[in-house]
């Protein structure tokens, strides 16, 4: 009985937590992790995903590496683990090629950007500087930790964004870097919004953010 009770409460603040969030989620955006080199950074990029309110998360995964029903993904050990249950919240899906993602996001109306330090012959821009909130549908591209983002996949993005750094180490990992990204290109879509933009500098928001603390009674 002790038991049932607990589960249910679970369920029911899970609950309370999904209804909050739902008007926030940024529909439409889809992350593409290309080749991941390790189970662990798909795991931290799950979390990523879920935690800046991403709609999905692609994963090319040419090396066999994950199940192909999402069902089993969120059941295997060493991605749960990684992920610290965000699997279980996080839709994502599996392509066995670069070409095989790309064809369905394009037969799907969704316009591809990838990140990369480097131009290779595309608009490239730092990642502060471009304008996210159009397309209505965007799929973010990250490539892998040791080789980065496919010369396919480049070509059939409309631009390349850099994250700007200024330390003697010019790489961030996969974790580090998706975080980055999401976080503007989430923001910029949610602010868009206008019921979620502040009346002014100082006002309410129509609809508060889910992470906003109430205010105090003097």
């Amino acid at each position: 009985m002790t038991r049932d009770i607990k589960s249910e409460t679970a369920k029911t603040k899970a609950r309370l937590r999904a209804d909050e969030i739902k008007d926030f989620r940024c529909k439409n955006l889809i992350a593409v992790i290309e080749n991941p080199n390790d189970v662990r950074n798909i795991g931290t990029v799950i979390r990523n995903v879920n935690a800046m309110g991403v709609e999905k998360l692609y994963i090319v995964d040419t090396f066999n590496a994950l199940p192909e029903n999402w069902q089993d993904m969120r059941e295997q050990k060493t991605l749960a683990k990684s992920s610290v249950s965000a699997i279980k919240w996080t839709f994502a899906k599996r392509f066995s090629s670069t070409e095989e993602c790309l064809s369905h996001l394009e037969k799907n109306g969704f316009t591809s950007i990838a990140t990369s330090p480097h131009v290779k012959d595309k608009k490239s821009l730092y990642l502060h500087e471009g304008d996210y909130t159009s397309p209505h549908k965007l799929a973010v591209w990250f490539g892998n930790e040791s080789q980065g983002i496919s010369d396919l996949a480049v070509s059939r993005s409309s631009m390349c964004v850099a994250i700007p750094m200024f330390g003697m180490i010019e790489s961030l990992n996969l974790g580090t870097s998706s975080g980055i990204v999401l976080y503007e290109v989430t923001k910029q879509r949610r602010a868009y919004q206008s019921k979620y933009r502040k009346k002014n500098k100082g006002g309410a928001r129509e609809i508060p953010l889910p992470t906003e603390l109430p205010l105090k009674e003097v």
